[in-house]
């Protein structure tokens, strides 16, 4: 499974790399991103979902803040816990910065994580994480957005599936601009990095 998400991945960053190599914003040889520089790029732009308890969110309720998006589920064994430890990591790394960080988790698995599933999952990471849940088109037109992949993987009975999906995340700046696609398995300092890059902008 673990290999089989490394081959996703690599595939997922070089469809960007080919999606970006067109956009007459993408600077490579000037960007100070550890990410991959997505600022310009004509996706991922917009997302509205309904969080946990049925109300419609965008990115623009959290204007001001950096925000970092991420498409996985709750039973996912590896790459989401650890991306959404990462995160809680930095937060505690920037002080109080830390609270101009918004994490946002975007279920692929709506069948089995629950509203009741979710709070619990993120508030086991950090309570100010918000988790959207949208229906099969609602997902369906989001992921299409984002240019994410997500599939279900049959397991030995109906309940025991899995899901492969892009592993990475997607950075906000305080405008609610897509700025940055970090790649899993950056670690916890190039995010932070990042992040810092953003919250310096903003206080220019």
């Amino acid at each position: 499974m673990i290999k089989k998400r490394a081959l996703l991945l690599g595939a997922a960053g070089a469809a960007l790399g080919l999606a970006l190599a067109g956009c007459d914003l993408y600077q490579s040889s000037k960007s100070t991103f550890k990410g991959v520089d997505l600022t310009g790029a004509k996706y991922a732009r917009e997302l509205q979902l309904p969080d946990i308890d049925g109300r419609s969110r965008s990115l623009a309720d959290f204007k001001g803040k950096v925000v970092v998006v991420f498409f996985g589920f709750t039973q996912c064994p590896d790459v989401c816990p650890t991306t959404m430890a990462e995160l809680s990591q930095v937060k505690k790394m920037l002080g109080a910065d830390g609270d101009k960080v918004q994490g946002v988790f975007v279920t692929v698995d709506p069948d089995r994580d629950t509203p009741e599933l979710l709070k619990a999952y993120l508030g086991s990471f950090d309570p100010s994480f918000v988790a959207l849940r949208g229906s099969p088109d609602q997902l369906k037109a989001a992921a299409q957005e984002f240019k994410v992949y997500y599939a279900k993987v049959p397991g030995k009975t109906p309940e025991t599936y899995t899901m492969d999906h892009t592993a990475a995340s997607f950075i906000f700046d305080t405008e609610g601009r897509i700025r940055v696609f970090s790649r899993y398995g950056s670690g916890a300092e190039a995010l932070s990095q990042d992040i810092m890059t953003l919250l310096g902008e903003s206080r220019r």
